[in-house]
Formats: C-alpha cells, sequence, structure tokens
C-alpha cells in the first residue's frame, strides 16, 4: 500500500496541467467590467448609440409610439368634445452571439516575458467592435434575426444623397437637400455623424468663396471635425463600407442596444478547433495548446416612433447616408 501511494504521488508530480491557478491571469474575474467598456470604446455604434437595460433572456419587447393623440376646437359653448386615442407597437431587441477563439501554444504561456493577456485583449475587443459596427451600419456577416441595417433602413426610406465628383459637398451636408435636412424633415434633430476616414481629407479641403479653409484656422493646430455642431465619428476598426456610405448622419439616441451577457472566457486545455469546411486546425492536446474563447451576446433596435412631422414610417428614419456618386 505504501508503495502504491508513492508511485501515484510521483505521477502527480510529473503531470503538467495548466490549473487555474496558472491560467488566473487569462481569466481574470475583476477585469470583466473594463472589457467590456474596452469594446464599447472599440466599437463605434455602441458608443454613439444609447444602451438600454441588460436583457434578461433572448428577447427585449420594447414598446413604440405607433400614433399620436389629436385634440380638436371646440364649436361654441354647446360644442361637443371629441375623443382619440394614442396607441403603441412593439419591437423586439433578440441578443445574439459573438465570439472568438485565440488558441495559444502552451511553450508561449510557460516563457513568464510574455503579458499574454496583456496582448490577447485588446486583439479580442477590436473583433468585437469590428463585427458590431459592420453588422449594425452595413449588414456585413448580420444573423438573420437582426433587423435591417442602418444603411439599408435609410435607403428604403429614401434618406440617401449622392455626391458627384462635382458637386459642393458643402450643400450635400448643410443646404435643403443635404443628409441633415433628410434627418429633419422626419422630426428628429442630427446628434451624431460616422464617416469613413477619407472624409476627413474632404472636410479640411472645404473652401469659401475667396479659397480661406472652413475646417482649418491654420496648418499648426488640431482640426475640430464636427457639423452643425455635432460631434464625428471616423470608426478605424476596419468596418465602414465606404461603398455603401461615405457618412452617415442621424438621431443616434434611435440606434438603442441592450447586452444579454458580457464577454465572459473560458480557458480550454482540451479538445480541436475546427475550420469552417470541417477540417481541424488545431488538436490542443496533440498541438500542446491551450484556447481562449470570448463570448459576447447583444442586440441592437431603431425605435423609430411616430412624430408630429412624419407619421408615415415608411418614409421616416431617424438616419439619412451620403453615398459617393459619379
Amino acid at each position: 500500500m505504501n508503495k502504491n501511494r508513492m508511485n501515484l504521488r510521483l505521477f502527480d508530480n510529473d503531470v503538467n496541467i495548466i490549473d487555474r491557478t496558472g491560467a488566473e491571469s487569462l481569466i481574470p474575474i475583476q477585469e470583466s467590467n473594463e472589457i467590456i467598456q474596452g469594446v464599447i470604446a472599440q466599437s463605434a455604434v455602441l458608443s454613439r448609440g444609447r444602451k438600454l437595460a441588460n436583457m434578461t433572456s433572448k428577447q427585449y419587447k420594447m414598446p413604440v409610439l405607433d400614433m399620436l393623440p389629436i385634440a380638436y376646437f371646440v364649436n361654441g359653448d354647446s360644442g361637443q368634445k371629441k375623443t382619440t386615442k394614442q396607441a403603441w407597437d412593439k419591437k423586439f431587441i433578440i441578443a445574439e452571439e459573438i465570439a472568438v477563439i485565440v488558441p495559444i501554444p502552451e511553450a508561449v504561456l510557460d516563457d513568464s516575458q510574455y503579458d499574454i493577456w496583456g496582448e490577447v485583449k485588446p486583439r479580442v475587443t477590436e473583433a468585437f467592435g469590428n463585427k458590431v459596427d459592420g453588422a449594425v451600419l452595413f449588414g456585413t456577416d448580420k444573423p438573420s434575426t437582426w433587423r435591417d441595417d442602418v444603411v439599408a433602413t435609410a435607403t428604403k426610406a429614401g434618406s440617401v444623397v449622392t455626391l458627384g465628383s462635382a458637386d459642393p459637398l458643402y450643400d450635400k451636408i448643410m443646404a435643403e437637400d443635404g443628409v441633415i435636412a433628410k434627418v429633419e424633415n422626419c422630426g428628429y434633430m442630427v446628434n451624431g455623424h460616422m464617416a469613413d476616414i477619407s472624409m476627413r481629407a474632404k472636410l479640411r479641403g472645404l473652401k469659401n468663396a475667396n479659397g480661406d479653409p472652413l475646417f482649418k484656422a491654420d496648418m499648426q493646430g488640431s482640426t475640430q471635425y464636427a457639423l452643425d455642431g455635432s460631434p464625428m465619428n471616423f470608426p478605424n476598426n476596419g468596418s465602414f463600407d465606404k461603398t455603401k456610405a461615405l457618412m452617415i448622419s442621424g438621431d443616434f439616441s434611435q440606434l438603442v442596444y441592450s447586452i444579454r451577457q458580457d464577454i465572459t472566457f473560458k480557458l480550454f486545455t482540451e479538445g480541436v478547433v475546427q475550420n469552417t469546411d470541417g477540417s481541424i486546425a488545431y488538436n490542443l492536446m496533440q498541438n500542446d495548446m491551450v484556447a481562449l474563447r470570448a463570448v459576447m451576446r447583444l442586440g441592437w433596435e431603431i425605435p423609430n416612433p411616430i412624430n408630429a412631422l412624419a407619421k408615415d414610417k415608411t418614409k421616416r428614419c431617424p438616419f439619412s447616408i451620403l453615398k459617393a456618386g459619379e
């Protein structure tokens, strides 16, 4: 019995495993809030849109005003007062999952010179921000349960301005038929803009009739990018598709989102990682690797309630787009 116990102890000492102590730097619970804030900072949509309360289930039902009450004049002392009504429609935010798996060789983890978590965390947050922005703004890889993206929604509502090569940019943005006016005509006030990085040069190049730049007072100071008092974002996570829109302007309080699950991390020491065609990319045990899986669930919606200026919901949109023409 003593001999058997000794052999068992020797065997245990020889086993090389990654336990919770060894992996703790990869899954620090105390950094959970920091990670979700990092994704919001990396995503133009999440930083500019309006965050609702966290979801408690896969679906979030949201009542939206769909019919306005009407008031009437009473005709004289004997006139009768009329009745009216108000109605609400309902929209659903459906949470869908975003995930990524990061395989890491154990040899790299064993090398204490590397801050693996410090290297992985920014890349994960950037990847999540890219997927959120691409799906919400342009429909890139969007889940089938999600609504139409912002550009598609604005296009269906006719809220599109085309910028031709000879067209004055100032008028296309600021004038009566510009992108800002498109939103105002739908009963909303523009409070922000998202644009492709190429719009920075276009705006810096704007000049008045005397040839003076409109956006820059000199060449030394930094340019403050804003339009009609509303701030601008230039997403640099690779999600902005300038073939579909050069700029998106609108009331971003009407872009709402809710988080069902903050980013969670789980470390796997065994299993296989497959390619989309079913072939095995990595066998964790055979390749002496571990895999860190990150998962997040969220959904979004555009409430677009009825208002006094635009009662036809097929033509009412809180966003407009500026797109490149010929």
